[in-house]
């Protein structure tokens, strides 16, 4: 069971650091998944950051966040063994395959990917892995050699302060949904192969 305090500071980071990033980048025409990277040690942010496909279509919100924490001076740069990589939505198979490659043995994810389909109306992460893969909802391994994954729904569910944190969860929906109707009726306008 995850610590409440860890649960409330990945909510906060997802609050005050992700989602301001995210409103920004959606004005913009982006889609609205964002990432970042803390420290283990005492889980301050590394970075945060969010999609910015307009610029690049493989800069999805966890790629990006990857992006910017290898521009960051290697002195500067944590080991990825020593930090938490948290993902506003269950990441998609290209995020999945850049959080493997670069070494992280763990993410968080807030929204899943069939929330990402059914509540915010982008079904692509589902299609692709169904298309690609011919894997169903569900159909990775959340927990393999290389990472574990936690789905923080589920593991807020499960502790003694689920209440209160279920309420964190439903402010944080709120902030998505409103970003989700503000992409949604500018992203005909943006370059995104996958609007």
């Amino acid at each position: 069971m995850a610590e409440t305090s860890l649960i409330d500071r990945l909510f906060d980071v997802i609050e005050h650091d992700i989602v301001p990033r995210t409103a920004a980048g959606v004005k913009k025409g982006n889609k609205l998944f964002g990432a970042a990277i803390l420290r283990k040690s005492d889980l301050s942010i590394v970075v945060a950051e969010t999609n910015n496909e307009t610029e690049n279509p493989l800069w999805h919100g966890e790629v990006h966040a990857l992006k910017r924490f290898y521009e960051l001076p290697k002195a500067d740069r944590p080991e990825t063994k020593d930090c938490i990589f948290l993902a506003t939505h269950e990441p998609c198979s290209l995020c999945l395959s850049a959080i493997t490659w670069t070494g992280f043995d763990n993410f968080y994810y807030l929204f899943s990917h069939e929330d990402s389909r059914d509540s915010f109306a982008i079904p692509h992460d589902l299609r692709i892995l169904k298309e690609v893969f011919r894997l169903d909802p569900g159909g990775y391994n959340a927990e393999n050699a290389y990472w574990k994954s936690f789905a923080l729904c589920k593991l807020a569910r499960e502790t003694p302060d689920s209440e209160r944190l279920g309420k964190r969860i439903d402010r944080l929906s709120l902030l998505y949904e409103e970003l989700s109707e503000t992409y949604q009726s500018g992203k005909g306008g943006n370059d995104i192969p996958l609007a």
